[in-house]
């Protein structure tokens, strides 16, 4: 998308906070990017950094309280979500954003039939009457790859594998035909066989549908095979963004180097030990004034311990377009940047 195109989405500066006995914990940090219209963003880090916090935040997923929305704009279209009525966002869920949870199971209602659960969202947003959405829920079925999806709408999700329970979730995700379908980790509890199955289904259907993914991940083999662009995220915030190819050839921040070098590798060259990020994620118990990955990086300067260093652009597009990093380090010449 050239500067100046219009996203899809486009989330500015997102702060979330929760509010406990013990105090704030500020889960995201300031968040911002964009998704162009058909493009899939890989959304990646550790577990705690802030991932899926940062997209059930734009869309009101977060129960509140604890959670409160403490600053910033989520851009769909020329609407701010973040300042819609409860039945307004209601009406964007489900409609315009699709989201697909990472435990399918616990996100299927057990004692609904599969076929009252697809039906649902075309009742209510799409004024199908039920033999309408019937009709269009089979054929949902039949899109995400469940064989005799007519008979299948008669069964429970306990009746279904987990990998058959995430095809009606994605199925369920696109019965309205959103603008952006944001898959929360889908593949984390499936075997590897399946895994390829669901991602393969989805590469399928972004190109048979135009739609514009968010896909959270931990896993950056995943994110390698079906990204156009990769977030990296880490203590709430964004440390480096770039297109996926770029990042897997370049990454400059010391976080997405610590991530790459943990993918087990398949040559007959692997070190026979396993490679870890020595230490652990940030507490985030106040707003961070230092760099949140100060405390485990190899290459930290004294000015990492006292600033958070902001994106800066390392090419000739402005930050969130090209290939930009939250870093002190310059990865080019070793010293301060």
């Amino acid at each position: 998308m050239p500067d100046g195109a219009k996203p899809v989405l486009d989330v500015r500066g997102l702060q979330t906070v929760f509010r406990t006995r013990g105090g704030d914990v500020h889960a995201v940090n300031s968040v911002s990017f964009h998704l162009e219209p058909g493009e899939l963003l890989g959304v990646v880090g550790e577990s705690g950094s802030g991932k899926s916090v940062t997209m059930m935040s734009l869309i009101g997923l977060l129960p509140m309280p604890p959670a409160e929305i403490r600053g910033g704009q989520v851009m769909l279209g020329d609407m701010d979500i973040l300042k819609v009525s409860p039945a307004q966002l209601r009406e964007i869920r489900g409609k315009r954003i699709g989201f697909v949870f990472q435990d399918p199971m616990t996100s299927l209602n057990p004692v609904y039939t599969v076929g009252n659960q697809v039906m649902e969202p075309l009742l209510r947003h799409m004024g199908l009457n039920k033999t309408q959405a019937r009709a269009r829920a089979i054929e949902l079925l039949e899109l995400v790859g469940i064989p005799d999806a007519e008979r299948r709408m008669k069964d429970y999700p306990h009746q279904f594998s987990g990998g058959m329970r995430q095809r009606v979730m994605i199925a369920i995700a696109l019965a309205c035909d959103p603008e952006v379908l944001i898959a929360d980790e889908p593949t984390t509890a499936l075997d590897v066989t399946i895994q390829a199955q669901i991602i393969e289904l989805v590469k399928d259907l972004r190109s048979k549908l135009g739609m514009a993914i968010v896909w959270i991940t931990h896993d950056l083999g995943v994110i390698a095979g079906i990204a156009d662009r990769v977030v990296v995220m880490y203590g709430g915030q964004i440390v480096e963004q770039a297109p996926v190819g770029e990042l897997f050839a370049n990454p400059q921040h010391p976080y997405t180097r610590a991530l790459l070098k943990t993918i087990p590798s398949v040559s007959g060259t692997r070190e026979k030990r396993l490679r870890v990020i020595e230490g652990q994620p940030p507490i985030l118990g106040a707003a961070p004034t230092a760099c949140p990955f100060m405390p485990r990086c190899t290459e930290a300067f004294a000015v990492c311990h006292v600033e958070n260093p902001q994106r800066r652009p390392l090419d000739d597009k402005r930050v969130g377009y090209g290939h930009d990093v939250a870093c002190h380090w310059d990865a080019k010449t070793g010293g301060i940047a």
